[in-house]
């Protein structure tokens, strides 16, 4: 029989089970742009919620659509990154959001270190935790799991046009980042971008905390939001990119620990 990671709903995450033995593992740290009742929305109106500066447009459905497609767990965030963001390390300035994209968030804006911590232990810890469990009981069954990471990005900044469809941010770990990049190019539709809109990764970040200090195989995809906006144009993407996964995570080296290297420590 296969062993199942079972599915589990807390405040701070979710669990999707599937298949420990199948040693893929996909999170997404900005699932949801969830805020409970007593936060009164960090005193931001809905329509700012509703941007990409409370969460990943998208990027949820996708996940799930993957998980399903490829019968592998995933763990994903149930809180909105305007709270705390869990892809950053605890002693990164930009934890606790105060201005997000021109948004001023009124209730981050007095915010002391015990109100930061007080986030951490409820939303961060639990859902980092679950991670880090998730990985162990994988890791007990087949060694060394490999990590997808969604996210998504938004089609301007500033002003300024963003035309990739898909991107692979990355900095140490070369193996599934570049195969998984070549598979995209052979995507004749596709603009793909490498480190792109964003360089590499923030040190104390989800796969600094849970990949690089294991040597696990991983990589960090981002799609462009307006590609994922509803949910069957994510359904299809998720679907597409599992299809291109399942091919890709064939190499026998993805699922070795190798340490390529690692962020410096802030502080």
């Amino acid at each position: 029989m296969p062993s199942l990671i079972p599915s589990q709903s807390e405040p701070a995450f979710e669990i999707i089970g599937g298949m420990a033995e199948g040693r893929l593992l996909f999170i997404c740290d900005h699932a949801q742009a969830t805020i409970p009742p007593e936060f009164a929305d960090l005193g931001l109106a809905s329509d700012q919620l509703a941007r990409h500066i409370a969460y990943d447009i998208g990027a949820e459905t996708v996940t799930r659509t993957l998980a399903a497609e490829l019968e592998a767990p995933a763990v994903m965030s149930r809180f909105s990154r305007l709270l705390i963001d869990p892809n950053r390390g605890t002693d990164d300035p930009t934890l606790v959001m105060r201005i997000a994209d021109g948004a001023i968030v009124p209730g981050n804006a007095r915010i002391d270190e015990a109100g930061i911590n007080a986030r951490i232990k409820r939303f961060y810890v639990p859902y980092d935790n679950a991670i880090a469990t998730t990985l162990d009981t994988m890791h007990a069954v087949r060694p060394n799991p490999v990590v997808v990471s969604m996210h998504s990005f938004t089609p301007e900044m500033k002003g300024i046009a963003r035309p990739w469809h898909i991107t692979v941010i990355w900095d140490f770990d070369p193996r599934l980042n570049l195969a998984l990049l070549e598979a995209l190019r052979v995507e004749k539709d596709l603009i793909v971008g490498e480190n792109e809109p964003y360089q590499g990764g923030y040190a104390g970040d989800t796969i600094d905390r849970h990949c690089l200090k294991r040597g696990l195989a991983h990589v960090l995809v981002e799609i462009r939001q307006d590609l994922i906006a509803d949910p069957k144009s994510a359904e299809d993407w998720g679907k597409r990119l599992a299809g291109i996964l399942r091919q890709t995570l064939s190499d026998p080296t993805f699922y070795e620990s190798r340490h390529y290297g690692a962020h410096p420590v802030i502080g």
